[in-house]
């Protein structure tokens, strides 16, 4: 049997998002992002950058999977972490874990860079 795919990509400017998050506070920051996805941004020496890396993703998963007006998964039912190389991972909790088996999703892999300016992110679905 044939496994299909999807991609997604999506970029983001950083200073935009900064300007975001510092009118919204944490409202907007507990919203988009996992206690674990904050942590890590946090710890880092320019967290916007990575955050912003993280929202790129998010986004990209969503074009990817199509529809997202019509069954949007919640932003924090996709949580973009690091394994122990430093590899993106993407993890499916709750609306989109039952989304990615509903739609015979076997997993995504995401590609993530930035700059001082922009952050980036691909994600390309597989289907089994």
């Amino acid at each position: 049997m044939k496994k299909t795919s999807a991609i997604g990509i999506d970029i983001v400017e950083i200073k935009r998002l900064a300007k975001v998050s510092k009118k919204w506070g944490a409202g907007f920051l507990d919203k988009v992002y996992t206690k674990r996805e904050l942590a890590y941004a946090n710890s880092k020496r320019f967290p916007e950058q990575h955050l912003a890396a993280r929202f790129a993703a998010k986004e990209a998963i969503f074009k990817a999977l199509g529809e997202v007006e019509r069954d949007f998964v919640g932003w924090k039912n996709i949580e973009i972490l690091n394994d122990g190389y430093g590899k993106p991972e993407v993890h499916w909790h709750g609306a989109a874990e039952a989304s990615r088996k509903k739609r015979k999703l076997e997993g995504a892999v995401v590609s993530l860079s930035h700059t001082e300016n922009y952050a980036v992110a691909s994600a390309q679905l597989i289907f089994k």
